[in-house]
């Protein structure tokens, strides 16, 4: 390299820098040490190695880039413009002000050329995983000898705050036992958090062997500024390709600045003073903020011209497959495009009542495998649950190092990876993902699936055991809370299926949905399968709520009930009906779904005029009020649970016929005094 080119390349490199820092600066808020120390590595990334296309962010064939350290988003940002992204300097300029396209943390579906939702840390991490294990899987479905349709990689950059939390070790713990050869991460080693000094709480000896117990390729690169070595590395991880790679790179948090190396740098701006000092330093022009050298911006443009021209060539080699294999070039279009295949929900299962009772966990197994058959985009599997959830994919194979034709994926014992691997996978593209455990363990997932919801991607999450009607595990298993704290997320649709034939309906709509996660709610215990010439179709679950069962007049009280209680709420309503009070039995599987509708169809199910409304569901109570005003009721659970036998549980926690016809009967006769009062 001769000393043009050298100046070039650091005139490159302190771009990077000076962007980061200016914004924050400008901003008054942001993170602008991290993408100071690593710009040396970004700009060898994404000069030499990151095959895209500037101008179709979306391209199949695309290497995925992630930014796990969401923290210092103006890396990202500034890479993206530099390189000929449609954003702007403008864009730069308004980073973290209202309505900007340069938030705080980078953010999915808002800002193009960004892959994913990245700030909680570890979250990228695992999607990136995601990401490559649906790489794996594309590239064993659609690749035939001498025609290599995918063939990317999965870049992503990590921190020490990263690298600390647990779920990167469950996902890491996985890519490795799975031989994600197409996987290349880079850790970001700048021994500074927050607080200080990584040592004040990571004082772990050796990342390196961490990893190389984990099953991937470690290689380390002791200085961040030493480009040719950084090459050198990203290579050698390139050879690999029956491991993931992890490059340890060792940077310094505000490079060149009076702050480098210390906590300082990290979550604040430099200051007016020290950016000037850090400008002097490094000898770049104090003025004008935002500088950007014609040469410089020449040079990161070259990507425009060079991703074009990646894209012919990949899609001249996709119409030579094309006339080969016509068939399975007509799929992936399908796939990339998240479509079903044509009749894919002809034969599903209708369940007759005359069959027994069935648990809606099973029926759900039978209704995912009867569509898995069609959909070979459709892709699951379970937190080492797959007998107990229902969700195994029969004769479909298994995912597994070497072979990764398989469409059941084992995630082991990793709830929190599994929910943030999943959403990567749906991110790549080409995949309709599903993860399966017990309710409860939600709980384990709850960062994937709020991000799922903030990136509004329909990822589908199986949770079964959905109440204390599951018995003899305790409280420990049995969830009370989970319910409302799911309906609570935006943009989340929950669906807790009455019975067999709701769960049908309810896997219908998971899979036809196109905007924000659903999840699906399953009873561990045997339900009844209602009766659809006797009361309501199943079919109206996608509204969210219907009159199952009604009367020709209105009724005195309306049961409203969810799941499993379903069935209570029809047995409760025979027995009123012994005692000459009429009612009708609400079926509500979705909140969110019946929200959605229009006023009128809202009011036809639950008319203004008939106060006496009774909701019947084994959770917490909060949150129905919405639905039964002050003056209904609502027979819930406000304690955890108890180890005993389901039945016994749910009739000692009030969920038996004789107290809900009794809370009935008191919210007729204290409905009708009231109204009494009020006249």
């Amino acid at each position: 390299m001769n000393a043009s080119q050298m100046e070039l390349q650091d005139l490159s490199i302190n771009t990077i820098r000076f962007l980061a820092a200016d914004a924050v600066e400008k901003a008054k808020s942001g993170h602008p040490g991290t993408p100071m120390g690593l710009a040396p590595l970004a700009y060898v990334l994404w000069k030499v190695f990151l095959k895209h296309n500037p101008k179709n962010p979306k391209w199949e064939d695309r290497d995925r880039f992630i930014l796990s350290a969401g923290h210092a988003s103006m890396l990202l940002y500034s890479l993206l413009y530099l390189t000929g992204y449609d954003l702007t300097l403008e864009d730069i300029k308004q980073f973290r002000q209202w309505g900007s396209r340069t938030p705080g943390h980078p953010e999915y579906g808002h800002t193009p050329g960004v892959e994913t939702t990245t700030g909680p840390l570890g979250q990228g991490f695992a999607n990136g995983v995601g990401m490559a294990m649906a790489q794996r899987y594309l590239a064993a479905y659609f690749n035939r000898e001498g025609h290599k349709i995918v063939d990317h990689y999965i870049y992503c950059i990590a921190s020490d705050g990263d690298m600390m939390e647990g779920i990167t070790s469950e996902a890491a713990s996985l890519a490795g036992d799975l031989g994600l050869g197409k996987l290349i991460y880079f850790y970001d080693n700048n021994h500074i958090t927050i607080e200080g000094p990584t040592d004040l709480a990571f004082s772990e000896e050796n990342v390196k062997k961490r990893f190389e117990a984990y099953g991937w390729q470690v290689l380390v690169g002791h200085h961040g500024t030493d480009i040719d070595t950084i090459e050198h590395l990203i290579k050698q991880a390139h050879s690999e390709e029956r491991k993931p790679s992890l490059i340890i790179v060792r940077t310094h948090i505000g490079y060149g600045s009076p702050k480098q190396d210390t906590a300082a740098a990290h979550g604040a701006m430099l200051g007016e003073e020290d950016l000037k000092l850090t400008k002097q330093k490094l000898d770049w022009p104090l003025e004008p903020s935002f500088y950007v050298p014609p040469e410089v911006l020449s040079h990161y443009r070259e990507a425009l011209k060079e991703g074009e021209e990646a894209e012919k060539e990949w899609n001249m080699r996709f119409a030579k497959y094309a006339k080969e294999f016509p068939k399975l070039a007509k799929d992936w279009h399908k796939f990339m495009a998240g479509e079903l295949s044509e009749g894919w929900d002809k034969d599903l299962p209708d369940f007759d009542p005359k069959g027994g009772p069935i648990a809606t966990r099973t029926a759900s197994g039978e209704v995912l495998n009867t569509v898995a058959a069609k959909l070979p985009n459709l892709i699951g599997g379970s937190a080492d649950l797959a007998p107990s959830t229902d969700t195994y994919l029969k004769g479909l194979g298994d995912f597994l190092k070497g072979d990764h034709k398989g469409r059941n994926l084992h995630f082991g014992v990793r709830e929190h990876a599994m929910g943030a691997i999943l959403n990567g996978m749906y991110l790549h593209g080409g995949i309709i993902p599903f993860g399966a455990t017990f309710l409860i363990f939600s709980d384990y997932m709850r960062p994937p699936i709020r991000l799922a919801a903030l990136m509004n991607i329909p990822v589908v999450f199986v949770y079964t055991h959905d109440s204390i009607g599951l018995g003899e595990d305790g409280p420990t298993h049995q969830p009370v809370e989970q319910l409302i704290a799911l309906r609570a997320i935006p943009n989340m649709t929950v669906i807790r299926p009455a019975d067999a034939n709701e769960t049908r309906e309810a896997w219908v709509y998971a899979l036809t949905n196109r905007k924000g996660p659903v999840i699906l709610v399953l009873a561990r215990q045997k339900v009844p399968v209602l009766d659809q010439k006797k009361y309501g179709s199943a079919k109206n679950l996608n509204k969210g709520a219907y009159i199952l069962s009604g009367t020709k007049n209105p009724p005195q009280v309306i049961l409203i009930a969810t799941g499993s209680e379903v069935a209570l709420a029809l047995a409760s309503q025979e027995k009123l009906a012994e005692q000459n009070v009429s009612s009708s039995v609400v079926s509500m599987p979705s909140v969110e779904l019946f929200d959605a509708q229009p006023q009128e169809y809202k009011d036809r199910i639950l008319p203004p005029s008939i106060k006496a409304r009774l909701v019947i569901e084994a959770a917490s109570p909060k949150g129905w009020r919405d639905y039964v005003g002050l003056e209904g009721d609502v027979i819930a659970i406000n304690r955890f649970g108890a180890s005993a036998p389901g039945p016994v549980a749910m009739e000692n926690l009030g969920f038996s016929v004789e107290n809900v016809v009794n809370h009935a009967l008191a919210l007729i006769k204290k409905t009708k005094e009231s109204t009494n009062t009020v006249q």
